[in-house]
């Protein structure tokens, strides 16, 4: 067996079924809360023994690991559904050739081989736009790996080695571009106080390749300070980031301080679907390949 087959499960014996103490103990969710996320919200329907007792699969513990993850990004537990389904939703890689590329990224990872991971990367950049290898290979992949992260020992140092590496790959080729382009720049922002979201830097790279001068602010930062960098920079259009719930005071008070075109992305705009409409003048947008399609739709992009 291969070291790829490392990040899926053979399907060789029957998938175990556990009950409900080891789901408990796997997930560190009491079993008062997993039944309350079966009888009131529908999350999670276990199967049953022939005396009654509940039992879980491996597919049962991934969903309640995604359930703790919008939790944690501080959405209400009768929001994650929703969520959940739409996820299920969306178009999959796993039959098509990008899965294999996948695949050997996950093991350069597992192997925490820089030097691999820059051929690889090096390579695919020479045979398809940023565009593509953002939509096919590294959103799908950074999934996989979140998803990965939460159900092995070694996870921090996966993690902070792929993401240091991820950061300054981006960062080099945005720094690069910029070198070479003396126009108003494009801004982006968080909003959330989270570490390594790559999302940042991914928007980054794909906006950069449309001769774009990119400035990126991996931190949130005060309303009016904000918009003095806008004008400072005299940026022609700002991208905010948001990864968990957003404090809407703040993004009200964001909104009034800038004068720019403003968009927002990432999975903030799934956890506010509803709440965004009060919003009419800004732009929303899913993830960085969606925010690069809204931006080329409002004309704030330069043509190639």
């Amino acid at each position: 067996m291969n070291d790829a087959n490392n990040f899926s499960i053979a399907a060789q014996t029957p998938p175990p079924l556990l009950p409900i103490r080891e789901v408990a103990r796997q997930t560190g969710i009491n079993p008062v809360t997993l039944r309350a996320w079966e009888r009131r919200y529908g999350l999670i329907q276990p199967l049953r023994s022939a005396k009654g007792h509940r039992l879980y699969t491996l597919e049962h513990i991934d969903t309640i690991r995604k359930v703790l993850d919008w939790l944690e990004r501080g959405v209400a537990v009768s929001q994650v559904k929703r969520l959940l389904e739409e996820q299920s939703e969306q178009p999959s890689t796993a039959d098509s050739p990008w899965r294999a590329q996948q695949d050997q990224w996950l093991v350069w990872i597992k192997q925490l081989s820089e030097r691999k991971l820059d051929e690889g990367f090096k390579q695919a950049s020479a045979l398809y736009p940023p565009e593509t290898l953002c939509q096919y290979l590294l959103l799908p992949l950074i999934a996989r790996l979140q998803q990965h992260w939460t159900t092995t020992n070694e996870a921090r140092v996966e993690q902070v080695f792929f993401m240091t590496w991820l950061r300054t790959q981006l960062g080099s080729r945005i720094a690069q571009s910029n070198r070479l382009q003396n126009k108003a720049p494009l801004l982006i922002v968080s909003l959330s106080e989270q570490a390594m979201q790559p999302d940042l830097w991914l928007a980054g790279w794909l906006l950069s390749s449309f001769d774009s001068p990119i400035r990126v602010l991996e931190w949130p930062i005060p309303a009016p300070d904000l918009a003095l960098a806008v004008k400072h920079m005299q940026a022609r259009a700002v991208l905010l980031h948001g990864s968990q719930s957003l404090n809407f005071e703040y993004l009200r008070k964001l909104l009034c301080n800038l004068l720019c075109p403003t968009l927002l992305f990432g999975q903030a705009v799934s956890i506010h679907q509803e709440e965004l409409n009060e919003f009419p003048k800004l732009t929303c947008a899913a993830d960085p390949v969606q925010a690069l399609q809204s931006l080329l739709r409002l004309n704030l992009l330069y043509p190639h």
